[in-house]
């Protein structure tokens, strides 16, 4: 589809950006675990999974739109279904964040690790709706979620490392 080919770039440099960071990511808590804080795992699964599966949307919208569609139709339901299962997971995640003990989640944490992941989620599984009728709308809603996802997984692994630098390694000197 045309509409799709102009997106071609930006999709190579979300898609690239997104699988980088993952790995990064992976190699940052490789590096951290050495010594782990009391209630790392209940943490890990609010706080770092989360930014795995962002990165991880971003790298799949970024596939989904350029396979090579002869219609919108299958690409608009696949990120549709993206959108509503991120949704639900940012959801699950809420749910951890609340369960955890291992740190007090401040407004900034609700604001990155739920609010704005959930808007990025809807926003997406919204779009897949408009995308028959208001396709160019539709696609710089995608780029738009994808783009999102990518900052506020950057913002989050960013947060991750430095509490982890700044505040347990120094607990764990004293």
């Amino acid at each position: 589809m045309a509409e799709l080919a102009e997106w071609e770039s930006f999709y190579l440099i979300v898609g690239g950006g997104a699988a980088a960071l993952i790995g990064l990511q992976f190699v940052v808590l490789t590096l951290i675990a050495e010594k782990p804080a009391l209630g790392a795992p209940e943490a890990g699964a609010a706080f770092a999974t989360p930014t795995i599966v962002h990165f991880g949307a971003a790298l799949l919208l970024a596939s989904l739109i350029r396979v090579p569609w002869h219609a919108i139709t299958p690409a608009a339901v696949l990120w549709g279904l993206v959108g509503a299962a991120g949704a639900l997971y940012v959801l699950v995640v809420a749910r951890r964040m609340r369960a955890q003990k291992a740190y007090l989640p401040e407004t900034e944490d609700w604001l990155f690790h739920v609010v704005l992941p959930f808007a990025a989620y809807a926003a997406l599984a919204l779009s897949a709706s408009a995308a028959a009728s208001h396709l160019r709308a539709a696609l710089f809603v995608v780029g738009g979620a994808a783009l999102f996802l990518l900052f506020i997984g950057i913002h989050n692994a960013w947060d991750a490392v430095s509490y982890h630098v700044f505040v347990n390694l120094r607990k764990a000197k004293d």
